[in-house]
């Protein structure tokens, strides 16, 4: 055996590194094996990446659309060739940093594929190294949809941020957080977008209330939307595809699939180690992230909830604090807060409306349109509103959604209240600053009981 450690983290993205630094905090000799960059896909692929060509595009659009702010820019052009070159060094400075704190940490980085032996010891390349314990953090990869394979030009979401070239064209299949973040990007870059849902709203995760003040700023920002058709007849060319979606047709430069995922977990040897799975191929865990071998946890993509890297973090903390017998505390996966950057943003946790009244809830809601906060006017940002969803015996927040410019920022005060208990009471009483957007949470604790002050 070629070494041995306490603790052996297999993927080193926003999961596997924080729960590395966190076992080599408790103490323990700590290892993590990573078969691409530190930061894994979160950092090089997806999230990062994701979010850098965002902000170009809300740059690239204020500096066109502020004459009424009293900027009147001229000849202003993107340059995509060096907006690529922004997004790689964005990633390679963050997936640095993450080098480094690994090395101030001590801890140990094995490059390679692992997967796990029969006594859940961990396989990098030819070398076998024994753990304590192990904590799975692989992820998830892109699953394309029947009739379609990833190629040339029908891509996955990284294919679609790293182009080498602006496409005059592109179709967005699936309207969750990513296929919405990409056709925002690439709208307000100029390129023609169609965006495809095959349910029955874009956002389908997401309140009705907001996803109609997103659809209607989409379709306002020039983006063609179909929902409830399912994209079939897919014939990828040299220099374009061709799709049909519903009753319509189309052919665009690029293709780009941003539905499905699946756990990764081909090379692990789940089965070998005795590791069980749920039907969807999800890893069972119990609430600490342990799974049916008590050595190895899971995190993540991997396991149930949505698949988000805040969420991977949080999990990788308890399931390293377990690991090393220190008291920690399972994460409430029903508090884990859902952020979509495209513009305007859109976040939320907890129960839609219609979730909370189809589980016997009798609930109360509280509206608050952004335009009616002073901040809204200064910032130019009054087309969002906040919506709370709250038991109406009790008070307990139920759910919570926002959608505008900076709804993604503001959504934290209100898993806070929940995680806390507080209810939209308390949060009708708290103080806030003026002029800021978080003064639309307070009116629409108080909208539950009819008292906003500026609706």
């Amino acid at each position: 055996m070629a070494d041995s450690f306490d603790v052996i983290v297999i993927g080193g993205g926003p999961g596997g590194y924080v729960a590395a630094i966190r076992a080599a905090q408790l103490g323990k000799k700590t290892a993590v094996v990573e078969k691409d960059k530190p930061g894994g896909r979160c950092l090089n692929y997806a999230c990062i990446p994701a979010k850098t060509m965002l902000h170009t595009a809300e740059i690239y659009d204020h500096s066109r659309n502020s004459e009424d702010l009293g900027v009147k820019a001229g000849d202003v052009t993107l340059d995509f060739k060096a907006l690529g070159e922004r997004r790689a060094k964005v990633s390679e400075t963050l997936s640095s940093g993450v080098a480094g704190l690994w090395k101030k940490n001590k801890i140990t980085f094995l490059e390679g594929e692992a997967g796990l032996t029969s006594d859940a010891d961990v396989k990098v390349g030819e070398e076998t190294y024994g753990a304590g314990a192990v904590i799975l953090a692989t992820g998830s990869v892109a699953l394309p949809i029947p009739g379609a394979d990833f190629g040339d030009r029908v891509l996955d979401t990284w294919g679609a941020w790293s182009l080498p070239e602006q496409p005059k064209s592109i179709a967005v299949v699936g309207a969750g957080a990513s296929g919405a973040e990409i056709a925002s990007a690439y709208i307000r870059y100029g390129t023609e977008v169609i965006l495809v849902e095959m349910l029955d709203q874009i956002l389908p995760a997401e309140d009705k209330d907001v996803v109609r003040v997103v659809e209607r700023t989409f379709k306002k920002q020039g983006i063609t939307i179909s929902t409830g058709t399912p994209v079939e007849n897919v014939e990828a060319g040299k220099t374009s595809v061709k799709f049909t979606y519903g009753d319509g047709k189309a052919e665009v430069d690029y293709l780009c699939i941003a539905g499905g995922r699946k756990p990764d977990t081909e090379t692990l040897n789940l089965d070998g180690a005795g590791i069980g799975t749920e039907e969807d191929g999800k890893v069972k865990i119990d609430d600490y992230q342990r799974t049916s071998n008590e050595k190895v946890y899971a995190i993540g993509d991997l396991v149930r909830g949505p698949a988000l890297a805040h969420k991977a973090s949080e999990e990788g903390v308890v399931a390293a604090e377990h690991a090393a017998g220190a008291d920690t505390h399972p994460i409430n996966v029903d508090l884990v807060p859902g952020a979509t950057f495209c513009h305007p943003q859109v976040a939320s946790v907890g129960l839609t409306e219609t979730q909370a009244k189809e589980a016997g809830n009798e609930v109360k809601v509280g509206k608050f349109k952004l335009g009616g906060a002073g901040a809204s006017v200064v910032y130019d940002d009054r087309d969002g509103i906040v919506k709370i969803v709250a038991d109406a015996k009790y008070g307990e927040i139920l759910g919570a959604h926002v959608v505008g410019n900076r709804a993604c920022d503001m959504i934290s005060e209100l898993v806070d209240t929940m995680a806390l208990e507080g209810g939209y009471q308390e949060l009708a009483r708290i103080v806030h600053p003026h002029p800021t957007m978080s003064e639309a949470i307070l009116d629409a604790a108080r909208a539950v009981d009819g008292w906003a002050t500026h609706a």
